[in-house]
């Protein structure tokens, strides 16, 4: 079986007491036997390739990785190629209002929340502000800037009861060309 590509996105890395250099970082990755480790940006974003394939198990084990050599407690998601290539191409408001992409966001959820807490959402409440929900992802319009909106991963992580982290869409959209182009 060949090795996979996959994209593991840190929740918290370098924007609180969390820091963590990209370069330690990927040695960490390389050191526990992934291959083809390459970070991007300072965010908490690593692309790895490995046989194994399970996503909610890898992203276990980074964890335990990152307690074990960084003593630090980093909720992370795991997304192979294809599971970020769907959320990118999903995007509602791309696909449907062509947007500016310099207002969009993902937040990218551990798991599908169940639907009723989904459904408790109250989307107009937090105008001008949007979001969507799609597979595992929550798509975000914040006309007035991803820092000034109340969308942000605790509201999500507090309604819907799952482990959630955002990136702008250039970063997904970077994410995605880098996974591709391996």
């Amino acid at each position: 079986m060949p090795n996979e590509t996959y994209i593991a996105i840190l929740r918290g890395v370098n924007v609180g007491s969390t820091q963590v250099k990209m370069a330690v970082l990927q040695k960490i990755f390389e050191d526990a036997g992934y291959e083809k480790v390459q970070t991007y940006i300072q965010s908490g974003n690593v692309l790895f390739d490995t046989r194994r394939t399970d996503t909610l198990k890898l992203a276990r084990d980074v964890e335990a990785l990152l307690r074990s050599e960084l003593k630090a407690e980093i909720p992370v998601l795991v997304l192979d190629t294809g599971a970020l290539r769907e959320i990118h191409e999903s995007n509602p408001f791309i696909v449907g209002r062509n947007e500016d992409i310099g207002k969009l966001h993902v937040t990218f959820l551990a798991e599908q929340p169940e639907t009723s807490r989904l459904d408790k959402l109250e989307r107009d409440k937090y105008l001008p502000d949007e979001f969507l929900p799609g597979e595992k992802a929550i798509y975000l319009f914040c006309p007035n800037g991803y820092g000034r909106t109340k969308l942000h991963n605790n509201f999500f992580e507090s309604k819907l009861k799952v482990t959630a982290t955002t990136r702008n869409w250039k970063t997904v959209t970077e994410l995605l060309r880098l996974a591709a182009g391996r």
